[in-house]
C-alpha cells in the first residue's frame, strides 16, 4: 500500500521544500525509484571523478553498485539506507524520479514563447487544413487542448483524477501510472523525432521527472490540486502514444542513422573513408539519438565519448581538427538545438583528451 509522508506541522501530503530526503523517500514509497539532482537543477548530480573521465561510461562501471549515484536515472533506487545517505550528506540535492522502473508516463507539457513550426508538427500525423486559422495557438497547453477535444477526451492538463505539478517555467507535468506492463518511450515535442504534440514531451522508460516539491534556482515543482498519486494512463492517451511511435518495435531495430551533416562531414575528411566513417558512425548515432530523450538520455556522456574517439583520430591524421569539431556540433545540434555553448565545452574537453591518444581504425593494440 502507498504510504502518506506528512511535513511537521502541517496537513500537506508534501514535505517542506528544503527536506528533499523527505521527498525522496516519499517517493519510494510510492515504488518509485530516485536519485539525486544537482543542488538547485533539474539535472543529475556529478558523476565521481572517476566517471568524468574520457570515453568512460556506465557499462562495466561498478558505482551504482558500490552505491553511487553516477551515472543519472540508471542509479536510482527505493532503498532508503541509501537514500538516507545520500539526500542526508547532501540536504540541497533536488529529487529524480526514474520513469520507467516506476512504471510512469509524465505528459510535460510547455508555455514557452516559439514561433509555430509547419502545421504538420502540431499534431504528428494528423493533418491541419490550410484553411484553419491558427490565431492564439501558442503553446503545448492549446496543442494538448485540441487534441484531446478531437478525441473527446478530458485534456490531461484539467484531470483533477491524476497528480499535476506546476512546473517553475509555468509548464504543467501531469503523472500517470502504466497498469499493462508496456514500456512506453520518452519523446520531445519541439525536435524532428516521435512526438505526441508540439510543446508537449513524454517522460518514460529511458528518462526521468523531477519530484513534486522539489526546488530549482528557476523555482519550485508545485503540486495542484488535492490529488497526490497518477491515476492509471487513460485508454485514449495510450492509443495517442503508440500512434505516434511511444513503443519500442518489436523487431531487433537496427543502428541508429547517423546525422546527415555529420556522415557528410566525415566523409569528406578525405583519406580512409570507410575505416574512418566506421569508427565513428556508432558514437554519432548515440548522440543523435538523444534528440528523442530531452532529459536523463546521457547525452553529455555520449558527445564527450564521440568527442574523445574524433579526437583520437585527429591525432592519427585521418582527421582535421577543424573536420572533427563540424561533425561534432552536427550531431550536437540534432539532439540539442540551441545549447551550443554547453556542447562546444564537451567536445572542447573530450576533443583535448582524444588528441593524447592517436586512434587508427582497424589496427590491433
Amino acid at each position: 500500500m502507498a504510504t502518506e509522508l506528512r511535513s511537521p506541522g502541517g496537513d500537506s501530503p508534501w514535505p517542506a521544500a528544503s527536506a528533499s530526503r523527505a521527498t525522496a523517500l516519499w517517493c519510494a514509497g510510492q515504488g518509485w525509484p530516485v536519485h539525486p539532482l544537482a543542488a538547485g537543477r533539474k539535472t543529475p548530480a556529478g558523476n565521481c571523478d572517476a566517471c568524468r573521465g574520457p570515453g568512460h561510461t556506465r557499462t562495466g562501471c561498478d558505482c551504482v553498485a558500490a552505491g553511487r549515484w553516477c551515472h543519472g536515472f540508471h542509479a536510482a533506487t527505493r532503498d532508503p539506507d541509501r537514500i538516507n545517505r545520500w539526500w542526508g550528506n547532501n540536504p540541497g540535492y533536488g529529487v529524480g524520479v526514474s520513469c520507467g522502473p516506476a512504471r510512469l508516463v509524465v505528459i510535460d507539457i510547455d508555455a514557452h514563447a516559439r514561433s509555430l513550426p509547419e502545421r504538420g508538427r502540431l499534431l504528428p500525423g494528423i493533418p491541419i487544413d490550410e484553411r484553419v486559422d491558427l490565431t492564439g495557438l501558442a503553446n503545448g497547453f492549446h496543442t494538448m487542448a485540441v487534441l484531446a477535444a478531437l478525441r473527446g477526451a478530458v485534456d490531461p492538463a484539467a484531470d483533477e483524477t491524476t497528480l499535476r505539478v506546476r512546473t517553475p517555467s509555468g509548464g504543467l507535468h501531469v503523472w500517470y501510472r502504466v497498469t499493462d506492463g508496456r514500456a512506453w518511450q520518452c519523446s520531445t515535442g519541439s525536435g524532428g523525432g516521435r512526438a505526441l504534440a508540439w510543446q508537449v514531451d513524454v517522460r518514460a522508460h529511458g528518462g526521468y521527472i523531477v519530484a513534486p516539491g522539489t526546488v530549482t534556482a528557476a523555482g519550485s515543482y508545485t503540486p495542484l490540486g488535492p490529488t497526490k498519486l497518477p491515476a492509471p494512463l487513460p485508454g485514449w492517451l495510450a492509443g495517442e502514444l503508440e500512434r505516434t511511435g511511444h513503443l519500442p518495435e518489436a523487431r531487433i531495430p537496427g543502428p541508429r542513422p547517423v546525422p546527415a551533416r555529420a556522415r557528410q562531414a566525415v566523409i569528406a575528411a578525405g583519406g580512409g573513408r570507410e575505416r574512418t566513417t566506421a569508427a565513428l558512425s556508432g558514437v554519432l548515432a548515440e548522440v543523435a539519438a538523444c534528440a528523442a530523450v530531452p532529459e536523463g538520455a546521457g547525452f553529455s556522456e555520449k558527445l564527450n565519448r564521440a568527442a574523445y574517439t574524433a579526437g583520437g583520430l585527429v591525432a592519427a591524421g585521418y582527421l582535421t581538427q577543424l573536420q572533427a569539431e563540424d561533425i561534432l556540433r552536427s550531431a550536437a545540434d540534432v539532439a540539442r538545438p540551441g545549447q551550443d555553448r554547453r556542447s562546444a565545452q564537451i567536445i572542447r574537453g573530450g576533443l583535448n583528451a582524444g588528441l593524447r591518444q592517436p586512434l587508427h581504425p582497424g589496427r590491433r593494440g
